[in-house]
């Protein structure tokens, strides 16, 4: 296996802490020192078809934002897909496992003057396999950069049980970067986590603000969540939703909440405020509406319907009833998409800003 090109491992102390944001942003931010940089996610949840093959979702996104000249199966050798889990404990098929992780490892850094490893989930996860991500930093020989959530005592408290597991493999963790900080509390923080890190042996490379924008969902999210499906105008399925309003008020009141990024949900058969969203969305002004629901598996009269097609405004159909809609989604996962331009635009400027990129080269050694 390759052990000469220079590598990190992209680690956190849960799920959905920002691995992917850090990789996406630390990849572009990387090539001012290394020009051609490979990445691979050797243990992947998340997961679509491409070409009949199980794809991590994150792989794909790399792929597809960096063209990064590796093929799509080597950057996500194992998609732990259901029945994997059982699989393993009755077969224990682990050295052939391993194999595949150390082949599709020497793939990704092929030509490449340094490659990023995402892991998944906090250090602990996929131990029921025996490939936790501390394990796998192990095999490919990898330091370990360590992605905590914003905060004093909880980040510290999890960043010492991760690097517990990451200190028995004996992998070296070489810093961390706080996630998710209140932009008004970033002094603070910054100021009590470098200390309380300190303590535990660990340096504080980095600590990036919540951005709003990485929050917010995606009209096609939103829509594959709900199980709607477009009436009109899915060429504008990228809207983001700022705002969510319910049509449970009078179309005269109902404009007033109205704000840009603004999704409507409301009843079909509600054709006073299905009128109102119309009129909102023909106005000359800014358009503040992002989408239109309409829930209850209800339409409205084909003349409303007509003239929704006249406009640009995206128009989804929903079997579920507006609360169950708007349940649903503030339960949404975000997760960034390929096609989310000004989201990957905005993370990579955030990395750029916030973590100390010369710093990290320093601490991987002579070999970076």
């Amino acid at each position: 296996m390759n052990t000469v090109t220079p590598r990190i491992f992209i680690a956190a102390t849960e799920q959905d802490t920002g691995k992917t944001t850090t990789s996406l942003g630390l990849y572009a931010g990387l090539q001012q020192w290394f020009p051609r940089i490979g990445y691979i996610k050797p243990v992947g949840q998340r997961f679509t078809e491409v070409d009949g093959r199980r794809i991590d979702e994150d792989s794909l996104l790399m792929q597809t934002v960096y063209q990064t000249s590796t093929p799509i199966e080597d950057m996500s050798p194992i998609a732990v897909e259901p029945e994997f889990t059982r699989r393993y404990i009755n077969e224990a098929n682990h050295d052939a496992l391993v194999r595949r992780i150390q082949h599709s490892f020497d793939r990704s850094t092929w030509e490449k003057d340094f490659t990023i490893i995402e892991g998944s989930g906090h250090a602990g996860v996929g131990s029921v396999f025996d490939l936790s991500n501390a394990t796998v930093a192990r095999i490919l020989s990898s330091k370990v950069l360590l992605v905590v959530p914003g905060g004093i005592g909880r980040p510290i408290d999890e960043g010492a049980l991760n690097k517990a597991l990451f200190d028995r493999e004996r992998v070296e963790v070489v810093g961390v970067i706080m996630n998710k900080v209140l932009a008004h509390k970033m002094e603070q923080a910054a100021d009590f986590a470098r200390r309380g890190f300190e303590r535990l042996g660990l340096e504080l490379l980095g600590i990036m603000p919540v951005q709003k924008i990485l929050t917010e969902p995606s009209l096609q999210q939103i829509t594959e969540k709900i199980r709607g499906t477009f009436f009109c105008n899915a060429q504008f399925a990228r809207n983001h939703a700022r705002d969510i309003v319910m049509g449970a008020v009078s179309a005269a009141n109902i404009q007033r909440r109205f704000s840009p990024g603004t999704l409507l949900i409301v009843p079909g058969d509600r054709e006073d405020i299905v009128l109102a969203a119309i009129s909102e969305a023909s106005a000359s002004n800014e358009q503040r509406l992002c989408g239109l629901i309409l829930s209850d598996d209800l339409k409205p009269h084909r003349t409303l319907l007509d003239m929704l097609e006249k406009t640009s405004l995206p128009v989804v159909f929903s079997p579920q009833d507006s609360y169950s809609i708007a349940q649903r989604i503030l339960s949404l996962t975000i997760k960034v998409q390929p096609g989310d331009t000004h989201k990957i635009e905005n993370i990579q400027d955030l990395v750029l800003r916030h973590i100390n990129i010369p710093r990290l080269i320093e601490k991987l050694g002579s070999g970076a």
